[in-house]
């Protein structure tokens, strides 16, 4: 390990947990094992990571989603890396929720990004919310165009704060579309957030659009929920199902565990559902889980629970 002044740019360790998907204790753990990363120390002596070992964490945490063993890549170069992720991304792309990115019909927003043309980004989207209506723009446009930015940010393409404006941008014309649904319904209630350890709430906010177009209260509850505060929650709003969106970033482990104790801990009348790109939700869901694979699926899953909650 180096040491270098606090004046050395980086990022701590509770940002990179943040950005890259891995654990402090993971960080300290392969930075004991197998050398990697090596972090300088600030004038408080904590932890310092480099810019292009954050990238590198990146990539890892990418490859280890597709199954590899972070011992048999944790020493590979950079630009090694990248050619085993590009090798992996035809494996699988059609393994994700809404699959591979259209990139003709939403590239020029990606490039909007790059070129930090926010109210561009923030105009032309908006735009599309009523040329296309809200359905579509979620399913066509914003869940394409998010699957992109991740490839584009995993890859190295777009700096941690490009992808924080793209997030933000999105976040706010998903939230004017949304007050703006004319007539909206009540029921059934619907809780929607993330467990603690899913950092990412666009999945959640565009699941969010598609309840309200079908007439459902939506609760939302933002992102890194703890389990209790979930049931608590739905408890008081008397919400008859739970949504959660779970995506690559957090572990296979980690969303069966908390899908296994959120069904444990909530009332049995009470339904839960999940959606979002983790594989393992496809693979092998909890029991008392439903899983929506995709965002198209929310309008039959509400009529579905409707026909089951008809008055006698």
């Amino acid at each position: 390990m180096t040491s270098t002044s606090s004046s050395a740019p980086g990022l701590p360790i509770a940002a990179v947990e943040r950005d890259t998907g891995l654990s402090k204790d993971t960080l300290r753990v392969w930075e004991r094992r197998y050398g990697f990363p090596q972090p300088s120390r600030d004038s408080n002596g904590e932890r310092v990571y480099p810019p292009e070992q954050v990238d590198k964490l990146r990539l890892l945490k990418r490859l280890m989603d597709q199954g590899h063993r972070p011992g048999k890549i944790a020493e590979r170069s950079i630009e090694q890396l990248q050619a085993l992720a590009e090798a992996g991304n035809g494996r699988t792309a059609t393994a994700s929720m809404e699959g591979p990115p259209d990139d003709g019909a939403v590239r020029p927003f990606l490039q909007m990004i790059v070129e930090h043309r926010v109210d561009d980004l923030r105009r032309e989207l908006s735009l599309l919310t009523v040329k296309a209506g809200l359905a579509r723009f979620v399913t066509d446009v914003i869940a394409p165009l998010t699957a992109l930015v991740g490839e584009a940010w995993a890859r190295g393409g777009l700096a941690i704060f490009e992808e924080h404006l793209y997030t933000e941008s999105v976040q706010g014309v998903l939230r004017n579309a949304i007050t703006s649904i004319p007539h909206p319904g009540d029921s059934p209630p619907v809780l929607l957030t993330t467990v603690p350890q899913e950092p990412h709430g666009l999945g959640v906010l565009m699941a969010e659009a598609m309840f309200a177009l079908e007439g459902a209260r939506c609760v939302p509850l933002g992102v890194r929920t703890p389990v209790m505060e979930i049931v608590r929650g739905a408890e008081s709003q008397r919400i008859d199902i739970v949504a959660l969106s779970f995506s690559s970033v957090v572990s296979p482990y980690q969303v069966i565990e908390s899908l296994k104790e959120l069904r444990a801990q909530l009332p049995l009348a009470t339904e839960l559902w999940a959606g979002g790109s983790s594989p393992v939700l496809q693979r092998r869901p909890p029991a008392g889980v439903r899983v929506l694979g995709r965002l198209d699926d929310v309008a039959p899953a509400v009529a579905a629970w409707r026909s089951g909650h008809r008055p006698a």
